[in-house]
Formats: structure tokens, C-alpha cells, sequence
């Protein structure tokens, strides 16, 4: 095998390394969000006063009825985003996986 056909492979399994590793970072910035989301979520439900949220640097006055259903679409959202990024990781390690295989056998 020519040098350069196995710098060719490498380069792409650290391409797909990459990508792996930025998709887990994306997946771990949703991850805070969401928790971040349910802790507003519950505090807001527990919440006999006022509430209020952040509108750009400000906060503002907000009426709980409406905050909540805004939660709410908010975490099932982020959820579907996680669902789908989790998806997305399955099949880049197993694309990751035959990569290496592959490797494997044409660099012996």
C-alpha cells in the first residue's frame, strides 16, 4: 500500500472522529439547556409569586399561565434535538467502527 492511500484513510477516520466529537458537543450543550429548561420549569410551577424571564439582557415581568406551555414546547423540543443527535452519534460510531476495520486490513 502507497503512503499516500494510507495518510487518505487516516485522514479520513479523523475526519469522522471530528465530527464525532463535535456532534457530542453539540449533544452536551442541548443536554445543560434541557436541564437548565426543567429546573425553570419546576420553579415556575412552584412559584406562588411573581415570575419573571429574560428577554435579552432584561428580565421581565411574565404571566405564569403563559410561561409554562412555553417551557413545556421548549423541553420537547430540546428533547427531539437530543433524540436526533443521539441518532445521528449511533450511526457515525458504527460508520467510525468499519472505518478502522477497514483500516485495519489494508494496513496489514
Amino acid at each position: 500500500m502507497e503512503e499516500k492511500e494510507r495518510e487518505e484513510i487516516l485522514a479520513r477516520i479523523q475526519l469522522t472522529e471530528q465530527a464525532l466529537q463535535n456532534l457530542l458537543l453539540q449533544k452536551q450543550s442541548f443536554q445543560l439547556e434541557l436541564l437548565e429548561t426543567e429546573n425553570a420549569l419546576s420553579e415556575v410551577k412552584s412559584t406562588k409569586g411573581d415570575v419573571f424571564k429574560i428577554v435579552g439582557p432584561v428580565l421581565v415581568k411574565a404571566k405564569k399561565e403563559d410561561l409554562i406551555p412555553e417551557l413545556e414546547k421548549k423541553k420537547e423540543i430540546l428533547e427531539l434535538r437530543i433524540k436526533s443527535i443521539e441518532k445521528q452519534e449511533q450511526e457515525m460510531k458504527e460508520k467510525l467502527t468499519k472505518e478502522r476495520e477497514e483500516a485495519l486490513k489494508k494496513l496489514k
